[in-house]
């Protein structure tokens, strides 16, 4: 009986074992199916953005990054762009040059008020924008490096550059042709998990050790100085005590040198990608907005480099464009009025703005007639009914009035060839650019030009040699006063307001 009893326990332990064992089987066989119909379906550019989710530093062949988060109109963005040159420089890392954004597409806010978006979420935002600028063919793409000419700065070794395009592809581990890139191609999980990638990027999954050192500091902490020997000290603007009350605010601005912080021994040294936020600056009320490096005492590149990006020219495709039309359409001394009208605070202005050219025009009818003019202005010719600008155009006697136009034969045969001639993709690391940039050309041919309208027009006015009447506090303006005195055109004898 005994015998017979164990026999049974045995069986039934048998019988447990070979059931819990199919079981586990058939539970493995189920996994492995469903896994496999499942990747069968899944798109293999996010397959491998997967499988580098931390970080896909093995593509990025030991190099250093540095990023920054562009805004605001173009004279904001070309500000920026120097300052991340000076920044790229200080700490031996590869600037990635960033596209065009369009104009205000994103804003960083007020640093003066302490109002500002957070590094984090401009970071993103300028992502988001930047793959929309790709994702639709109806806009164009233009690299930083297609409109300003840093050729000089990148062959004599001062800086390492690398278009954002081609750091995507290193930095999410995916390879596309980012010129032929839409949702209508079928890659739109793709473009999700680009998506995914950017908040990466942005430091919204935090830092990452050897990956990613994304700053929290902006304007409202952080005053960045180099060789300064200031680092720690407070900086002499701060938020007054009716703001800190009104605002419930408590920051507090320290200036910090930018080396001692971000660079050797550092906690961002290792960083594979060393992040910024906005890197605009501005002075006020004796001090700056977030960067001061108006010199570097102890550092003769640095120093040397300050005074090279003073002035960045435009490629010279855009300078040429602009020269053409002064010499071959104007034919002759003119007058270059650039007149901001709708945008912003300009639009309460109109009366200050107009006075400053109407001087200068009945200055010069004590000359020789007619006056030629050239306006640069956000106005509609449809809405010059009832303002000055209405005057001049019926004061056909005394003044000829000159106006460049989006759709005018030159800017189209100079936008051809800025895109055609690809100066930010020839001037990055990746070696097979330019072979795959002509292969694009082939297989996907822009749907749309760039604007490059804006950079015409200010090549024209800083050829104005009877002088040049700006909308105050417009930073159009003053970039044309920059090329003014950087003498653009040398042929033409410039007269200073």
């Amino acid at each position: 009986m005994k015998n017979l009893s164990r026999n049974r326990v045995w069986r039934k332990k048998g019988f447990y074992n070979t059931t819990s064992l199919l079981s586990i089987f058939l539970l493995i066989f189920i996994f492995i199916f469903a896994y496999v119909s499942y990747t069968s379906h899944f798109p293999t550019s996010l397959l491998s953005i997967s499988t580098t989710s931390q970080c896909a530093t093995q593509n990025l062949d030991g190099q250093k990054f540095i990023w920054y988060a562009p805004h605001s109109g173009f004279s904001n963005q070309l500000s920026e762009f120097k300052n991340s040159i000076l920044m790229a420089a200080i700490l031996n890392r590869t600037l990635v040059v960033p596209p065009i954004l369009d104009h205000h597409a994103v804003a960083l806010g007020s640093c003066p008020k302490f109002r500002v978006l957070g590094p984090a979420e401009i970071r993103l935002s300028v992502w988001d924008h930047v793959i929309d600028l790709l994702r639709h063919r109806r806009t164009r793409y233009v690299s930083m490096a297609d409109i300003i000419d840093i050729s000089s700065l990148v062959s004599s070794s001062v800086i390492q550059t690398i278009d954002f395009r081609d750091f995507i592809s290193l930095w999410c581990g995916v390879k596309v042709d980012f010129d032929c890139f839409s949702e209508s191609n079928g890659q739109s999980s793709l473009l999700d998990s680009l998506k995914q990638c950017g908040s990466r990027l942005a430091g919204l999954d935090g830092n990452v050790d050897k990956c990613i050192y994304a700053l929290k500091e902006d304007c409202r902490t952080t005053v960045w100085t180099y060789q300064q020997n200031d680092d720690g000290v407070l900086d002499s603007f701060q938020p007054d005590e009716q703001l800190k009350k009104k605002k419930k605010i408590s920051y507090v601005r320290k200036r910090r040198d930018v080396y001692k912080a971000l660079g050797p021994g550092s906690k961002a040294e290792s960083a594979a990608v060393l992040a910024f936020g906005s890197l605009f600056t501005a002075p006020y009320k004796g001090s700056e907005l977030y960067l001061d490096f108006h010199e570097a005492p102890r550092d003769q590149r640095i120093s040397s480099l300050i005074q090279k990006i003073e002035f960045l020219p435009f490629v010279s495709l855009i300078t040429s464009a602009g020269k053409e039309y002064a010499l071959e359409t104007i034919k002759g001394p003119f007058l270059c009025a650039q007149l901001r009208l709708l945008d912003g605070q300009f639009k309460n202005h109109w009366k200050a703005t107009f006075l400053a050219l109407k001087n200068q025009v009945d200055s010069l009818k004590n000359g020789p007639l007619p006056i030629s003019i050239f306006v640069m202005t956000d106005l509609p010719e449809a809405d010059w009914a009832g303002s000055y600008l209405e005057n001049l155009a019926r004061d056909s006697v005394s003044i000829k009035l000159h106006v460049l136009k989006e759709k005018d034969e030159l800017v189209i045969r100079t936008a051809k060839k800025v895109m055609e001639t690809g100066h930010g993709t020839r001037l990055g690391l990746v070696p097979d650019t330019i072979d795959r940039m002509n292969k694009v050309k082939q297989q996907c041919p822009p749907q749309i030009l760039p604007d490059i309208l804006l950079y015409i027009e200010e090549t024209v006015c800083s050829c104005a040699s009877l002088g040049f009447v700006g909308t105050a506090g417009s930073t159009i303006a003053e970039t044309i006063e920059l090329m003014r005195r950087f003498n653009i055109c040398p042929s033409h004898s410039q007269t200073a307001l």
